[in-house]
């Protein structure tokens, strides 16, 4: 087991090795290892080899110049200028956050960015100033449309985080397919299949690999298959990838730039980088926090009573993730061996230490 502390600093030291400022990389490590403490390693260390991999090949900025470019009283377009995802998605809440104080409500469009982590990270910012905050983003086009074996749309998460008074914050973070792609990684580095529904391959059968889409396949839609509502889940990804990528004047759908150095860029190009969009609601513009935080509290209270079907729990989105990070806090985070050895790989390249675990 890794403390937090040791994986944080280590990532953090990568991070400046690659270029990045002091500031920037601990903000980064912060996102990744957010990640691992709420239970969602698909988000969390697996994913700094591809980091590395795209500085090597040109395809992050770690000296970016992040800009508002256009707005208004009430919203913004953010350019990243190629930065780390984690970096202007931050910077785009902060700036919703402090419109949101004086309009009530702000949007912020962010384009020319890239893969941002777990979006319930930025979400959660707002909850220190009583406001509402909402998070998506468009992704890697490895999704295809209901019907479909064209890989045109990403995993396209929304996330939105919600206020409450005595009890926890409802979180809800959600891809908009059945797993997140770095879910089928985790599974392809353990060695195991994944359920029917998540995945096909490049014929448009149902498949069981992980590894399938190296092979031509696509991940799903939420639902799978028409029979059980694909067309929903293809829709609110569609919903994503505009709101995010068209308006933003970033790319969208198929010619957004993959966040995998193996996967080569497209050939053609309708914007700036990946797209994110990013919204805060001050509470306070609609009624008193205190009362609606009360509100917030027997809504939680009346969903978390509801009558479980046997040897199940009622739970509230956030709940998992919550009791996930009390728990990894205390006994440590666990990194899968073939996941040490890319560490390792990647440390020794940059010139920074890091210890091998028998987990």
């Amino acid at each position: 087991m890794y403390t937090h502390e040791y994986l944080k600093k280590f990532t953090s030291d990568l991070f400046q090795k690659m270029g990045c400022s002091p500031g920037d990389a601990d903000a980064i490590s912060d996102v990744f290892l957010r990640a691992e403490l709420r239970g969602l390693p698909s988000h969390g260390m697996i994913r700094i080899k591809d980091h590395y991999e795209l500085w090597k090949a040109h395809r992050i900025n770690t000296t970016p110049d992040i800009r508002i470019v256009h707005e208004s009283p009430g919203t913004a377009v953010v350019d990243a200028d190629g930065a780390i995802g984690m970096l202007s998605a931050r910077r785009s809440m902060e700036i919703a956050i402090s419109k949101a104080r004086k309009t009530g409500t702000a949007w912020v469009a962010t384009r020319n960015s890239n893969h941002l982590g777990i979006g319930a990270y930025y979400s959660m910012l707002a909850l220190d100033y009583d406001m509402i905050g909402i998070t998506m983003t468009n992704a890697n086009p490895l999704v295809a449309p209901a019907n479909s074996v064209s890989r045109l749309l990403g995993t396209n998460p929304i996330t939105v985080a919600i206020p409450a008074g005595k009890e926890p914050p409802f979180v809800a973070d959600f891809s908009t397919t059945p797993i997140a792609r770095g879910k089928l990684a985790v599974a392809a580095k353990k060695g195991e299949e994944v359920p029917l529904g998540y995945v096909q391959d490049k014929e448009g059968n149902p498949s069981s690999d992980p590894d399938i889409l190296t092979k031509g396949g696509a991940m799903l839609p939420l639902g799978s298959d028409l029979e059980h509502g694909s067309h929903k889940g293809y829709a609110l990804a569609a919903i994503v990838d505009i709101l995010s990528g068209v308006l933003s004047g970033a790319n969208f759908g198929p010619f957004i730039p993959p966040n995998l150095a193996f996967m080569p860029m497209p050939e053609i190009q309708v914007g700036k980088g990946m797209g994110h969009l990013f919204g805060a609601i001050r509470i306070d513009g609609f009624m008193p926090s205190g009362e609606f935080k009360k509100r917030m509290d027997q809504w939680i209270t009346t969903f978390r009573n509801a009558k479980p079907i046997k040897g199940k729990k009622v739970l509230i989105p956030g709940d998992i993730e919550r009791e996930a990070e009390v728990r990894i806090r205390r006994e440590g985070i666990s990194i899968l061996p073939g996941i040490q050895k890319e560490l390792k790989e990647v440390a020794e390249q940059l010139g920074v230490d890091f210890e091998v675990k028998d987990e």
